[in-house]
């Protein structure tokens, strides 16, 4: 059975019917990316997934368990993180403070020292950083911490949406040694990205998403030696 399984996805922005009958699964243990120009619909449908559109039809299963008549936050409770395009850092509070915010509904909660320490090996850019403000940081520091927030709860799943876009190439090289760190961890991953061959690299499958409907998928590795797809769907 699929740890994550959509079928007949549809979703709106007003009038506007943005996603027409998206299907896609993501099995334990898998990195799955999902790629396609701007505007493909990458962004709604991981909306529609974590619960944060208002008009949405079709099923979104999650270990069996379907998601879309359960508001975002008990979404959340069930195993999902998410990271959005916008990194969303607090403002006025340190690097271990937003680590902390990730622990506030988490029986993990009880032992936050030792949860912040493992963090902090994993992703060493912020060890060296704690007590900084946060939003003193980079951008692509300040997405490390996005990203470690949202796994400091140990969640079983973890939507990545667009986390290199405006990062320096050098971070994002890290940043998706990270990715595959998360997944020896155990924690199954869902990414939304469109430096494709990057991710392609790292996942186990794709799927293509085109004007709101899925147009290929397969084994990532197939997709990245198809230079035909790529320009196809993904070139700018």
């Amino acid at each position: 059975m699929a740890m994550l399984k959509v079928e007949n996805l549809h979703a709106w922005y007003g009038s506007s019917h943005v996603l027409q009958g998206v299907n896609l699964e993501v099995h334990k243990g898998e990195l799955v990316c999902l790629i396609g120009r701007n505007g493909a619909g990458k962004t709604t449908t991981v909306k529609s997934i974590v619960g944060l559109l208002p008009k949405v039809t079709g099923s979104v299963k999650f270990e069996g368990t379907e998601l879309l008549t359960l508001p975002a936050h008990q979404r959340f409770a069930q195993g999902l993180a998410y990271v959005p395009e916008e990194r969303r850092i607090v403002p006025g509070l340190t690097v271990r403070e937003n680590i902390r915010l990730g622990l506030l509904a988490s029986p993990l909660r009880q032992r936050e020292s030792e949860v912040i320490e493992e963090i902090a090996e994993t992703f060493p850019r912020l060890k060296e950083r704690l007590d900084q403000q946060a939003i003193t940081m980079s951008g692509g520091e300040q997405q490390m911490l996005a990203i470690a927030r949202a796994v400091a709860a140990k969640p079983r799943m973890v939507l990545l949406d667009e986390p290199s876009e405006g990062i320096m190439p050098v971070l994002v090289d890290e940043m998706f040694e990270y990715f595959g760190a998360l997944k020896r961890a155990g924690i199954t991953i869902l990414l939304i990205e469109q430096n494709v061959g990057l991710a392609l690299k790292i996942a186990d499958r794709a799927y293509i998403l085109d004007q709101g409907e899925l147009v290929y998928s397969g084994l990532a590795q197939a997709m990245l030696e198809d230079e035909a797809i790529q320009e196809r769907y993904c070139a700018v």
